[in-house]
């Protein structure tokens, strides 16, 4: 009997390599962790390019399958293990999908801009944390809008929009600025980390 090679997850810690460890543990595989710390620098060197010629973070070795991109290590990794986190169906996959996409394409600017700025000094911050906050409540309103009688993104079950999801909004609603209540986009994300497995992925 043949065993499964090893799962390599390359992992730089409070990146979107967080979403592909809580699927690592909700999917109960065996994996290892190759660890970078915190700053991208450290990903430079030659052997690291080989695998992920953008030099960040996640990358995914399985046997000789290199993924990089958090996105695509997630449909991988449902792929290979035939999970429902990936739906078969294609109009309930289109659902899950669009919200990685807009994460990607809508959330993450704001987020970013909220992140620079609120870790500056006061001082220092020249009037535009104010502004990128603006930016942000208008993307979370959204979520949580749509998220107002529903417990998933998508569908009656967790799906790979959660995990594309779940850490990046935990951050953002973790910053030390001021967001409107957002009750149905709390309640979602309190239910997310209630889950083992995000709690050992997400710190």
């Amino acid at each position: 009997m043949t065993t499964s090679p090893e799962i390599v997850l390359h992992h730089l810690n409070n990146s979107r390599s967080q979403r592909i460890l809580w699927l690592l543990e909700e999917l109960g595989l065996d994996y290892s962790r190759e660890d970078y710390g915190r700053q991208f620098e450290n990903t430079a060197d030659a052997a690291y390019l080989s695998l992920n010629p953008t030099g960040k973070v996640p990358t995914l070795v399985d046997g000789a399958t290199v993924v990089w991109e958090s996105n695509s290590i997630l449909r991988y990794l449902c792929g290979r293990e035939g999970s429902t986190f990936l739906p078969a169906d294609p109009s309930a996959r289109a659902r899950a999908e669009l919200w990685m996409d807009w994460q990607l394409a809508s959330l993450n600017g704001p987020y970013l801009d909220v992140f620079r700025e609120s870790k500056k000094p006061e001082a220092e911050r020249g009037g535009e944390l104010q502004k990128f906050c603006d930016a942000l409540t208008t993307q979370l309103d959204l979520l949580d809008g749509h998220l107002k009688g529903r417990d998933w993104l998508a569908g009656d079950a967790m799906t790979v929009g959660e995990f594309a999801l779940g850490p990046i909004v935990q951050r953002c609603l973790n910053f030390p600025v001021n967001l409107p209540d957002l009750p149905d986009l709390r309640r979602w994300q309190s239910g997310l980390g209630e889950r083992v497995a995000f709690q050992k992925a997400v710190k």
